[in-house]
């Protein structure tokens, strides 16, 4: 036999497939390619679940007004409970709120994460959740959510201090 032969894997329809080394996919490629993935589903989710796009004239009583978050006497109430971010299966647990605003959170992913500072406040009908995380790989990112009580979901922002950048996010009930 020759060289050539002795290189070549067996034929599949007739066709040589490629030696070893030859078409590898590399960990760059997994990486882009979930990266992709998570930008698309993410797209996705703020196109068509976007809170704030309905109009208050045209959603019903009750989407306004879910029975899973009513507000307390200090206003934080709809905070409380396990949220979900669909985007990566990051997990809040918030178990409770002090009347000053002091928040006790846990922070999943999937594993718990320390949460160094988390802070609730009111501002006229808004609702707002500040949580800050010290642990290796989350150096001071944060999130910055709003609760948006016609979707019973906390929006905003995630900073992720490692790489110095912002993500939008949307955490949904899971209780």
């Amino acid at each position: 036999m020759s060289r050539k032969k002795e290189r070549e894997q067996p034929k599949r329809d007739g066709r040589s497939l490629p030696s070893a080394g030859k078409g590898k996919i590399g960990p760059v490629y997994w990486i882009c390619l979930g990266l992709a993935v998570a930008v698309a589903i993410a797209g996705v989710y703020f196109a068509f679940y976007r809170p704030g796009l309905k109009s208050a004239e045209t959603e019903s009583p009750s989407a306004r007004q879910p029975g899973t978050a009513k507000a307390g006497k200090n206003g934080f109430q709809p905070l409380l409970g396990r949220w979900i971010r669909p985007d990566g299966g990051y997990i809040l647990s918030v178990r409770s709120v002090s009347p000053e605003g002091r928040v006790d959170v846990g922070y999943f992913n999937p594993r718990p994460i320390h949460v160094s500072r988390a802070d609730a406040s009111v501002q006229g009908n808004t609702v707002k959740l500040f949580v800050e995380l010290q642990a290796a790989g989350y150096p001071g990112s944060t999130y910055e959510l709003i609760y948006d009580r016609g979707n019973d979901a906390l929006v905003g922002i995630y900073f992720q201090a490692a790489i110095q950048q912002r993500f939008e996010v949307v955490f949904v009930r899971t209780d």
